[in-house]
């Protein structure tokens, strides 16, 4: 219910504050509102009533605003006028009247009604609402009938007002002719006898008085007040005090504006001199970076304060129009402002403020196009020095002759000059950066770029480099005398071929294939050895090693372990090899009809023979097993005197040999017996304890060959083994040794251990 009364009563401030301000609106020529809410939302409506009631100009506004923000602009200026007035308005804001709060913006209304209707009544003292309702019992006071108490009750049976009419005006009607019950008929009439010959315009409805259970009474304040004024016996007094004090106002409004003209065009004078003298003064470091940044200030300048100065440039002479505009309407003198300060000379101070602006404009893009041009020159400068320097040092290798030694002590003098080239080069490229942050695209003075010069002198220092191994490979070529020029020469162009980084080394896949390409074909296990050796003799493989490689491969073309390796990777290693696998070897028919003629054979599962090129190598090499070798081991293994045989080849290797046999059970002394750089065969009778079967011997088979050792004894061992240990039969275990760890004691019994 009591949300319902006051639902209500806003309905009717609404509409009785809507016509109140109609009233304002209407007489200085202005549209009517239809809605509060609506029509004040974008602020038009509120400035023109602040005009209208302060009879003051606001300035200028945005009289079709679109944007909320112009909306709130105009709300804003609004307010603050009101404020000026010494209207205190409290918790209502631009954004309350933009988005329609109708109970706020109702107390604003009310607010304007007090300060500009109701403000001004006084009786006997009292002013405002007691001073009005003083007002209305004294005038009310004949009439028995009417008893007024209050702004809303007193009021509902529309006696009060016909009343009030009657006391001022009783030619308008007769008031004791009037039914005194009929409240709807009293109150209408009072209505219209009001607004027809009073003047008052009908803010209320008759349901607004004579049908809620109590009249809303600020509404009922407003509408009465109009009667006050109508009726009032000081009227023309207050006329004359009203027109003194909007002559006061006005003045006073004229005074503050020239204060306000005076001080904004001073403050907007110096200003201008101010920033005038900063250019003036303002000095370049000389370097593209403060260019731009005097560049970017001046921007920021033209985007910011100097568009904030267009706008108060027209702002004061809108100032100073709306002055002169104010004492014209009252036939005063003109307004003539002090020297120095008139509009000539603020549109005077604005002009040499352009022409200063030009002038900036044009220092500091002078000040870039120099900097950009020594950037160039600067660059130029450094890219053709180093050009020169570099193809001087070109000249110089391309000029060098005379000894082998004497060509690589030149060389290497070159070598030692390409540090200091490369710190020249980071010179170019410091100063290359500076043109690219300057934006230095093109450059007439130089045809080079800092990439062109790098890559200039990659190429200069892998030429020099080249250079350098081809004299160190020539020098190695040169003492090379058991080997002939073709020789050399092929084995120089594969080198050079595989040499792929150009660093006059090979990796081990490098090497790999540089061998391969000659014919020479070996286990990844061999080749780990052989290169590995390579490397620690010579710390890498370099043409010296890799021709001394070749030149001990090469002493003995036909010697049984390059035969032996040669079928293997034509087997891919298999034990046989098939004709099939000849024929992609791309070996010669009749070499192939001749090795199926010489070599064992036997059938596989599907018919095909498979020869054997181990057991004919083994009766091809001339490699044979002394008979004596047999016999020792037959000695060892049935006669268990024996404890180890040591197995050697003969000076020619061409025949294993017994080398020595011996029956101590000292490990020691078996391993003291195995040359620290020379390989061996070997059989040891092991014995040992298994857990939980007792003692077991094992005859085992070692095949020593040190890291140590020389390649091709290593090689011609390896190819020889087979024929050894095919023919020991009863063999139990195998062990292979490179270094004394792999054929310690304890590491091979651990072996025939897990073999079991």
């Amino acid at each position: 219910m009591g949300e319902s009364l006051e639902a209500r009563s806003r309905d009717v401030q609404e509409r009785t504050f809507c016509k109140w301000l109609n009233t304002k609106l209407e007489s200085a020529g202005y549209p009517s509102m239809t809605s509060l809410v609506k029509d004040l939302s974008d602020g038009v409506r509120l400035i023109q009533l602040m005009e209208i009631m302060g009879d003051v100009s606001l300035g200028r506004y945005n009289r079709n605003p679109r944007m909320r923000v112009q909306k709130a602009e105009n709300v804003n200026k609004a307010l603050e006028f009101i404020n000026s007035r010494g209207v205190k308005l409290t918790n209502i804001g631009p954004e309350d009247i933009i988005d329609g709060n109708l109970k706020l913006i109702l107390g604003m209304i009310w607010t304007l009604i007090l300060r500009f209707t109701i403000a001004d009544i006084s009786e006997e003292g009292l002013s405002a609402k007691e001073g009005l309702l003083l007002w209305c019992q004294r005038k009310t006071a004949p009439y028995k009938e009417v008893n007024v108490q209050d702004f809303s009750l007193s009021w509902s049976d529309g006696l009060a007002l016909c009343a009030l009419i009657h006391c001022h005006r009783p030619d308008l009607l007769d008031y004791d002719k009037l039914d005194k019950a009929d409240r709807h008929g009293n109150t209408r009439l009072a209505f219209r006898v009001a607004e027809e010959h009073l003047g008052i315009p009908q803010l209320l409805e008759v349901e607004d008085l004579c049908d809620v259970a109590k009249p809303d009474e600020r509404s009922v304040m407003t509408y009465v007040a109009s009667f006050f004024h109508a009726f009032s016996s000081m009227e023309q007094t207050e006329t004359v005090s009203r027109r003194v004090e909007k002559f006061a106002d006005l003045m006073q409004s004229v005074w503050l504006s020239k204060n306000d003209y005076e001080r904004r065009a001073r403050a907007l004078l110096s200003a201008l001199a101010d920033i005038q003298e900063e250019w003036n003064s303002a000095q370049f470091a000389g370097t593209y970076s403060d260019a731009k940044e005097h560049s970017a200030q001046f921007t920021t300048y033209k985007q910011t304060t100097k568009r904030q100065w267009v706008t108060e440039k027209q702002d004061i002479a809108t100032l100073f129009t709306n002055v002169q505009t104010k004492l014209k309407t009252y036939g005063l003198r003109e307004y003539v402002p002090p020297p120095g300060l008139t509009l000539q000379d603020i549109d005077q101070a604005w002009s040499s403020l352009l022409g200063a602006e030009a002038q900036r404009s044009r220092a500091i893009n002078a000040e870039i196009r120099e900097i950009k041009e020594a950037l160039r020159k600067k660059f130029a400068a450094l890219a053709n020095e180093f050009a020169k320097r570099l193809h001087h040092i070109s000249s110089e290798l391309a000029a060098i002759d005379g000894p082998l030694e004497e060509q690589q002590e030149q060389a290497q003098q070159l070598q030692t000059r390409i540090p200091s080239l490369s710190e020249a080069l980071d010179s170019v490229s410091n100063v290359e950066a500076e043109c690219l942050a300057a934006n230095v695209e093109e450059n007439d003075y130089t045809i080079f770029t800092c990439q062109d010069l790098q890559f200039e002198l990659e190429l200069l220092i892998q030429s020099i480099a080249k250079k350098i191994s081809f004299i160190d490979n020539q020098i190695v070529s040169r003492n090379m005398t058991n080997l002939t020029p073709a020789q050399l020469e092929q084995f120089e162009t594969t080198f050079r071929y595989f040499d792929k980084d150009d660093s006059n080394t090979l990796n081990e896949a490098e090497m790999v294939a540089a061998l391969a390409s000659l014919g020479l074909v070996y286990s990844d296990e061999d080749m780990d050895v052989i290169y590995d050796q390579l490397s620690e003799m010579y710390g890498a493989i370099t043409f010296e090693a890799f021709i001394n490689l070749l030149v001990d491969i090469t002493e003995d073309q036909t010697s049984p372990e390059q035969l032996r390796e040669a079928f293997r990777g034509i087997a891919g290693d298999k034990p046989f090899v098939t004709e099939l696998d000849l024929r992609l070897a791309s070996l010669p028919a009749n070499a192939i009809e001749y090795l199926r003629q010489v070599m064992p054979s036997q059938k596989n599962e599907v018919g095909e023979d498979e020869f054997s090129y181990e057991h004919w190598l083994d009766m091809a090499s001339g490699v044979g097993v002394n008979p004596e070798c047999l016999d020792t081991y037959q000695e060892l293994k049935l006669g268990k005197k024996l404890k180890y045989i040591i197995y050697n080849l003969n000076k020619d290797n061409t025949e294993i040999i017994v080398e020595k046999k011996s029956d101590s059970p000292n490990y020691e002394e078996f391993l003291a017996d195995l040359p620290e750089q020379e390989p061996r065969w070997a059989v040891y009778d092991f014995e040992f304890e298994k857990e939980g079967a007792g003692k077991r011997n094992k005859l085992t088979f070692i095949a020593w060959s040190p890291d140590d050792a020389k390649i091709k004894q290593k090689m011609v061992f390896a190819s020889s083994k087979d024929a050894l240990r095919r023919s020991l039969v009863g063999i139990a275990a195998e062990i292979q040794g490179t270094d004394a760890s792999e054929v310690a004691e304890e590491t091979v019994v651990e072996k025939l251990k897990r073999s079991y």
